[in-house]
């Protein structure tokens, strides 16, 4: 059977951090649905669409490139999660989950471009 986008450790990762970014969104304050929590959730989930989209392209420049607009991706989430942290600090969120998968995804992606 052909592997998939799917069977890449980086996918799952990205994937996983997606979901841990819903959760955590999830629990910021009504008035930013519009706002960050609509940022967050476009930024971790353009993360694992890139991937498996690069992977689908036929030509490894254009898998390279959807690589880095994954990597883009994990810039703007890291940047948005740090502005969160300090204006929702006082809530109680934990941002420690989504913090290691975002370096995780980051470090395999960042490898990834190095080879392409």
């Amino acid at each position: 059977m052909e592997k998939g986008y799917k069977d890449l450790i980086v996918w799952q990762k990205a994937k996983q951090l997606a979901v841990e970014a819903y959760r955590l969104t999830g629990k910021f304050p009504a008035s930013e649905i519009y706002g960050i929590t609509a940022q967050i959730r476009r930024a971790a989930v353009s993360i694992p669409s890139n991937i498996a989209e690069g992977y689908r392209r036929n030509h490894k420049k254009e898998q390279a490139q959807f690589l880095r607009i994954a990597f883009g991706s994990g810039a703007e989430l890291e940047t948005q999660m740090e502005i969160s942290k300090e204006i929702f600090s006082k809530n109680g969120l934990d941002f420690a989950s989504a913090e290691i998968l975002l370096e995780e995804v980051m470090k395999m992606l960042n490898k990834l471009i190095s080879i392409a």
